[in-house]
């Protein structure tokens, strides 16, 4: 009966857990301001890693850098200082977009 408790509550919980992939350790450093995508398609098909998504802050302008990896779920919000760099279960940058 406790493990059937103990799962009741948990379950919800392991809903929200992402496909098992946290993206790349260690966030890039900020950088202000608006973000520019026109001049990144030289990233994709790079591995994803921490040092790559600076290299990525400093082209693009953006202040912030948000990793989407396989089957994770994303707000819609519109941020134009934001890149959003989606990759797949091996790592590989599959696109990269402001907003």
């Amino acid at each position: 009966m406790r493990m059937a408790m103990t799962a009741a509550v948990l379950l919800p919980l392991a809903a929200c857990a992402g496909a098992g992939e946290e993206g790349p350790s260690n966030s890039p450093p900020v950088v202000e301001g608006p973000c520019r995508d026109g001049s990144l398609s030289g990233f994709v098909g790079q591995a994803a890693t921490a040092e790559l998504g600076a290299q990525m802050l400093a082209a693009s302008g953006a202040k912030t850098l948000r990793w989407g990896g396989p089957n994770t779920a994303m707000t819609m919000d519109f941020r134009p200082d934001r890149l959003t760099v989606v990759y797949d279960d091996k790592m590989v940058i599959q696109s990269l977009s402001c907003g």
